[in-house]
């Protein structure tokens, strides 16, 4: 250990004497280490501690100072231990800095964009920007190449991005799959989006993996940034919701405040909606589809709705989004089942006029997938004690489509309780109709963007006409939605059309209006 003792001789300290790991160790004290002595000398204390640095900034080496005073004579003298820690300190400082580095591509990481970002903050420059990258199908690429593709495919990606920015811009590697981009702007915002189509441009060219030319889109989110800012996080948030929309846009997208406060809105309506499901808080609407040759009723379309508890009545297409997105949709789908039935099973302990009547309801894609549709259909026909005749299940286009030999024997499976299996929405889709033909659907429902206006369209008339010759080709019923005028139920009477609904025969009714309503048109 170097040791140094030490007098004050006036204003002057003078080094009386040293020892060999002193004079080996090099240190050259005097210009720097001799303020702390005096100080300490000068200050009348025993002992002391002192962090201290010598030589230039590539041989700089870090000692803990220990001065302890001893009386020797009248002028003050203390013994100087100085202790090595230039390793420890160190070995600290690689270890932070991988810490902060991605191992794959020597980026850095979150946590080293988010330190560069924090200095920034700090430092109060004027206007900056971070941009967050999105890879689009790489989890796909991944899983059907393998591990070491999708590692090949980062390191190129991150190089193209490096590419395309400044020098004095920080890219780095935030997720497995997603980048983020510190971004100094010089004089005007649109810069951020001048970058931005750059990188689009250099992940254009398909890249080669394997015998495979893949090529890669993806999500660019910008949030700005500028002295009022003071939380890091913030801003790589904002500018991840501002990159979630730009998944559905296709394009880069700019962080607006009204886009967070819409996400925070939207979670509070998964709370409260979440809290309405275990409470039995909503409700269903039934709307009357009749045979529009004898205008009776046929069946009845289950429509939930939800008022909460503080009178706020949400729309369906709102909530039926927030909860398919959240999840919710299972035990939603689960309810309103059992509640249409269970509303069924009640009309017909009231009288026979509802005895041949079914209930249809919507089940959506996300319960498909994630629900045992037979398990939940024969639990809900056997607690409402009624048969499977009298329940129809409307599904999308799309859930029949998108996996259709899945598809083909769920339905096989719940056709086997004898209830009625119908296509909603109708013509919106991109249906494969050899698909159609072999999955057992009862009826089409054509949806009501055909049907409205049509008596001023001949297009629309042609297509509803091309959908109802399919659907007698397949020994399908059709059901039109959105009818308004009775003229063009009518007109869909004619050109072959079974039952229709919309707000020419009634809008959707509580329960017993609906009851009234059905015994009003099938006496």
């Amino acid at each position: 250990m170097p040791l140094l003792m030490a007098a004050l001789h006036g204003d002057e300290v003078i080094h009386e004497a040293v020892n060999r790991a002193f004079v080996r160790a090099q240190i050259g004290a005097r210009t720097s280490l001799d303020p702390i002595i005096r100080a300490f000398l000068l200050s009348g204390k025993a002992v002391a501690e002192h962090e201290w640095q010598s030589g230039g900034e590539v041989e700089r080496r870090y000692f803990r100072v220990s001065l302890s005073r001893i009386t020797l004579r009248a002028e003050p003298v203390c013994v100087v231990a100085l202790v090595d820690q230039t390793a420890e300190l160190r070995t600290q400082e690689t270890l932070r800095r991988e810490m902060a580095i991605d191992s794959l591509t020597g980026l850095p990481n979150r946590g080293g964009f988010t330190d560069a970002l924090e200095t920034t903050i700090a430092g109060g420059t004027a206007r900056w920007a971070v941009l967050m990258v999105d890879l689009e199908r790489f989890s796909r690429i991944n899983a059907c190449l393998g591990s070491m593709a999708g590692d090949e495919l980062l390191i190129t990606v991150a190089r193209r991005i490096k590419g395309a920015l400044r020098a004095r811009d920080t890219l780095a590697r935030t997720g497995g799959d997603e980048f983020g981009i510190l971004l100094a702007i010089d004089e005007r915002d649109d810069e951020a989006q001048h970058v931005a189509k750059r990188l689009q441009a250099a992940l254009s060219t398909p890249f080669r993996l394997s015998e495979y030319e893949i090529r890669v889109t993806c999500a660019i989110g910008i949030a700005f940034g500028d002295p009022s800012v003071t939380h890091s996080e913030d801003v790589i948030r904002h500018a991840q919701v501002a990159m979630k929309k730009s998944k559905a846009s296709k394009k880069a997208e700019a962080y607006q405040t009204r886009a967070l406060d819409s996400a925070r809105a939207e979670f509070a309506m998964e709370t409260a909606l979440r809290r309405a499901i275990e409470n039995g808080d909503l409700t269903l609407r039934y709307q009357p589809i009749c045979n529009l040759s004898t205008g009776k009723v046929q069946s009845f379309e289950a429509l939930a709705r939800w008022t909460d508890e503080y009178g706020v009545q949400h729309q369906p297409s709102d909530f039926i989004r927030v909860a398919e997105e959240s999840g919710l949709i299972v035990p939603l789908g689960r309810w309103a089942i059992d509640a249409a039935l269970a509303t069924v099973a009640g009309w017909d302990r009231r009288g026979d006029a509802s005895h041949t009547i079914r209930v249809g309801v919507n089940v959506s894609p996300i319960q498909l997938q994630r629900d045992s549709m037979p398990d939940v259909v024969e639990h809900a026909l056997a607690a409402s004690g009624m048969p499977g005749e009298r329940l129809k299940l409307e599904l999308t286009e799309s859930a029949l489509i998108a996996e259709p030999a899945r598809m083909a024997r769920m339905l096989t499976a719940l056709k086997s309780f004898g209830l009625t299996i119908a296509m909603d929405d109708f013509g919106t889709g991109f249906s494969n109709l050899a698909s159609l033909q072999k999955l057992p659907i009862d009826v089409l429902k054509i949806d009501r963007s055909f049907i409205t206006g049509m008596l001023a369209d001949r297009d629309k008339i042609a297509i509803v006409r091309a959908i109802l010759s399919l659907s007698q080709a397949l020994n399908m019923s059709t059901v039109a939605e959105g009818i308004e005028t009775h003229e063009v139920g009518q007109t869909l009477a004619a050109l072959g059309c079974t039952a229709g609904q919309g707000y020419a025969y009634a809008q959707p009714l509580e329960p017993e209006e609906a009851y009234r309503f059905l015994l009003a048109r099938n006496r």
